[in-house]
């Protein structure tokens, strides 16, 4: 899906650039231009991003880093975590004139210190983390209205970071700089450890037969996941929330052939035991019992 850069209703505004034109690139991108404004030079290596680029932005130059920021208001830096540190380095080494254009990146990890390089020779740094993941398909776009994003800037430039944001379809959520790796934790914690938990169970009930396991399993995690949202530790339910001990026992027990499954079993365990204790969904005596079933506290 090609970005549409101008519209009748949004005529173009800022010059936009995008180093790293990946999914969240793409899609950052895209909004970007819905929004009226214009996406006029991208930085593209690979065949697939080249062919990608040309794809969601057939009215933007291909050129080099430093080319697009000559050529952009606002440069959306939307490569990989670990190559960013060394790409606002070079950047920063460069002639490349930074000075009074917004640079943003959309890492989780990072706030704007990452940033500061640029910033010391007048960039104007911003951290606008989407809370989602993109899959690469045309409907990455849409799935920005109504998202949160985390947000780290520096005072003067809060505002003008929120507007982008809500330009975009998204609500900010403001992040301190000092946060953000904790911040991104308790996302990947969520997210990625929940895509592990779901494959995982699913693997063990194929194991045994079962044809469809997402059919089995897809009411019950809508409805966990929905109990978790709403109700927190509430909303807890099952042997562990139970003080069930010898149910837990067959399950460590039945885990037995795959030791790093048991392993994460056990360790979810004494977590969600934890919670529920503290939470005064289990009482003291049937922790313990609990606890002495997953081999004791770590």
């Amino acid at each position: 899906m090609p970005a549409q850069n101008t519209s009748p209703e949004h005529p173009a505004r800022l010059a936009v650039g995008v180093i790293g034109v990946g999914r969240a690139g793409s899609a950052l991108g895209i909004a970007l231009a819905r929004a009226g404004h214009a996406v006029l030079a991208v930085s593209a290596v690979s065949e697939a991003s080249v062919a990608r680029a040309r794809a969601r932005f057939p009215d933007a130059a291909i050129v080099p880093p430093d080319a697009v920021i000559e050529r952009a208001d606002l440069v959306l830096l939307t490569v990989p975590d670990d190559v960013l540190p060394g790409l606002v380095s070079g950047l920063a080494a460069t002639e490349a004139p930074l000075a009074g254009r917004m640079l943003a990146h959309a890492s989780g990890r990072y706030g704007v210190a990452v940033l500061e390089p640029a910033a010391q020779r007048g960039a104007l740094p911003m951290a606008l983390h989407p809370v989602m993941t993109f899959t690469g398909r045309d409907e990455d776009a849409d799935r920005l209205k109504g998202l949160s994003f985390g947000v780290t800037a520096p005072d003067v430039l809060r505002l003008a970071a929120e507007a982008l944001v809500i330009e975009m379809g998204g609500e900010p959520v403001f992040i301190a700089e000092s946060d953000r790796e904790l911040y991104h934790a308790a996302i990947a914690f969520a997210a990625n450890h929940l895509i592990t938990l779901v494959t995982q169970a699913s693997e063990l009930l194929g194991g045994i037969g079962v044809d469809d396991p997402a059919r089995l399993l897809g009411p019950l995690l809508s409805a966990s996941l929905d109990n978790a949202l709403r109700l927190g530790d509430a909303g807890l339910t099952g042997p562990v929330a139970r003080g069930d001990a010898g149910t837990v026992a067959a399950h460590v027990a039945a885990l037995s052939a795959s030791p790093s499954v048991r392993a994460a079993y056990v360790a979810m365990a004494r977590l969600t035991a934890d919670r529920a204790l503290a939470a005064g969904v289990l009482d003291a005596s049937e922790a313990e019992r609990l606890l002495g079933v997953l081999g004791g506290r770590p």
